[in-house]
Formats: structure tokens, sequence, C-alpha cells
């Protein structure tokens, strides 16, 4: 039986260019082709893919967040973290969150179809360079953010109202209200202004930097 592949990706030409490629390999089947997290998550029980190649940098739906709605649905998706970003803080924040595996998109043709098929196999796959990101470590001693945080920190800091992130996430506003004070004990930081900075500075806030 061959392996259901949803592609999702806001970039069109790098959408069509992975589909050019997996589409050469006999055990593959693209399922689809999608813009937006959004996207991925209202169609995912029409398209039943096994494995979600996910960008990070997408508008509505971070991958992130997409990543997390998807696997409370169906727990059983392998979802592949596509990015351009290699920083261990974008890799483990993507682990953390349940992800299978993440690809660097620049890498050769034949990475993304092993790391399909590792997944696939009950692996996790982190592509070349990547392995360290997954060590623990203590960088300043403070108590680390849950994956549910890490995505609340993400939406608080692109700007939106706790409204916006209880609509985004399906979530109470109380519930983000009460993650939102977690974060700042847990931070030490008492403004928006300055989550949205240590985001920025710890690579969670994608498509800044780098």
């Amino acid at each position: 039986m061959n392996i259901r592949v949803l592609i999702v990706d806001d970039h069109p030409m790098v959408a069509e260019g992975i589909e050019a490629i997996l589409e050469s390999y006999d055990d593959l089947e693209i399922v689809g082709v999608l813009g937006t997290g959004r996207e991925a998550v209202d169609q995912l029980g029409a398209l039943a893919p096994d494995v979600i190649l996910m960008d990070l940098n997408m508008p509505d739906l971070s991958g992130l967040a997409a990543t997390e709605m998807i696997l409370e649905s169906r727990p059983d998706t392998r979802i592949l973290i596509l990015s351009m970003h290699d920083s261990p803080e974008y890799i483990s924040t993507a682990m953390n969150h349940g992800a299978r595996g993440y690809v660097l998109k620049d890498v050769p043709t034949d990475e993304i179809k092993r790391a399909i098929d590792a997944v696939m196999g009950g692996e996790t796959y982190l592509c070349t360079g990547a392995e360290g990101a997954m060590e623990p470590k203590t960088t300043d001693g403070r108590e680390p953010l849950t994956s549910r945080e890490q995505t609340i920190l993400l939406e608080l800091a692109q700007g939106k109202s706790n409204k916006g992130v209880a609509n985004t996430l399906g979530i109470s506003v109380r519930t983000v209200e009460t993650h939102r004070k977690n974060i700042k004990r847990k931070l030490g930081i008492s403004s928006t202004a300055g989550l949205t900075r240590y985001a920025m500075e710890h690579g969670v806030l994608q498509g800044t930097g780098r």
C-alpha cells in the first residue's frame, strides 16, 4: 500500500517542487498540496494522510499550532517539519509539539524520502546536523515552557490578542489568560513586548532573524 503524503507550504514553487520530487517514487501517493495550516486541519479527515510535510512559516495558523491540532484529532499522523531554519530552538520546539522529524528545505532530494520512510517505520528523523538539538540543556535556569505554552507564546508574539489566540487554538479566553500568566512567570517577563523579544531571540517566533 502506498504511503499517503500531504504537503503543506504557503510557497507554491516550494510545494510544487517537493510534489514533483516525491511523485517520482512509486510507493508514495500525494493526496494534496495545501497553502495553510488551517486548510490542513480542515481537510485532514477527507485526505487521511499517513505523513504530512509541514512548513513552519505560514499565515493564518502556524505549522506548530497546526501540528498540535492535527495530532489531537489524528494522533497516528506522522508530521515532518520542513523548514529553512536550522537553529536548535526551532528543531526542539517542533519536536516537542509532536513532530516525528525535521528536515531542512535545502537538503538533497533523497533525504526527504529517507525521512518519510523513517517516520513510517516508527523512527524519529532529524536532518543532518540537527541531532544535537534534542540533547537536554539548561541555558539560563528558567523553568521550561510546555508545548502548549510555546504555542501560545508564538501566537502572542505575533501580536494576537487573548481572544485571537483563543479563536485560533479553539480554547477559551480564560485558558489563554492562565497560560499567559504562567509564561510570564516562568520567563520573568512582565510585558507583551518582552514576550515578543524573547520569542525572537530564542528562535520561537517564525519568520524572523535567519
